[in-house]
């Protein structure tokens, strides 16, 4: 299968956001602790910027997605795979779980999506429902150590599977329903940048602020790449 690059009509600018963090650490705490509270307050904060990104990126592309690869007719050519909408989710559980990962995959593949560097990004409940789900048996994945005992799921149908907490979730009716993203390396451009760390003094209180701004951008540059389920745990 050719791995053909997006046409030049394709790309568009990215949407260009911006995120900050501060800290304030305070000269009294500074001289009692034992530990430097500017780094272990630096390092948080670039985990949170990481895990505010990611929420925004993952929560705000799906309806980018091509209409065939999502909602109750998913599939360019067979228009009959439910992949849920909103008003009627899929009931995700441990006995469907999988087949849900190869409607996906075979949404991607009547698009004539290169199967190398597929991925899907999965909730945590839905990784648990997967480790529930027949792969618990190692000789059906051909492993020597089942997941249940290695916690490493790895690829499925060509998927390389990935765990968020990022994902968006909404409440419909009395369900609490996710986006199931999956899709190519393709599909998604994304570009990040730093570009501010600077210390300073309080002025309201004796101690030194540390703040960074960091900037980014992204684009669905080929929705044919990309595909989504929205369900919840049934």
């Amino acid at each position: 299968m050719v791995n053909q690059r997006p046409t030049s009509d394709k790309v568009e600018l990215l949407i260009d956001k911006g995120k900050y963090w501060s800290a304030v650490a305070d000269d009294v705490l500074q001289i009692q602790a034992d530990i430097e509270q500017m780094n272990m307050w630096s390092a948080d904060a670039a985990e949170q910027m990481k895990i505010t990104i990611d929420r925004d990126v993952l929560g705000s592309i799906v309806p980018s997605f091509h209409a065939s690869n999502r909602g109750l007719t998913a599939g360019k050519i067979s228009a009959n795979i439910n992949l849920g909408v909103t008003g009627t989710p899929l009931a995700l559980t441990k006995v469907n779980v999988i087949d849900l990962l190869v409607d996906l995959n075979e949404v991607l593949s009547q698009q004539n999506i290169p199967e190398t560097g597929r991925f899907v990004v999965l909730p945590f409940w839905a990784t648990s429902l997967l480790k529930k789900s027949d792969l618990k048996d190692a000789s059906l994945t051909g492993d020597g150590v089942s997941v249940m005992r290695n916690g490493r799921l790895g690829m499925i149908d060509g998927l390389t599977l990935y765990n968020s907490n990022n994902l968006a979730h909404v409440t419909d009716g009395t369900a609490s329903c996710a986006n199931i993203i999956a899709g190519h390396t393709n599909g998604l451009t994304f570009a990040s940048q730093l570009v501010k760390t600077e210390t300073l003094r309080a002025e309201s209180t004796f101690g030194d602020i540390m703040r960074g701004l960091q900037v980014y951008g992204y684009k669905v540059i080929d929705s044919t790449a990309l595909a989504s389920a929205y369900v919840y745990k049934g």
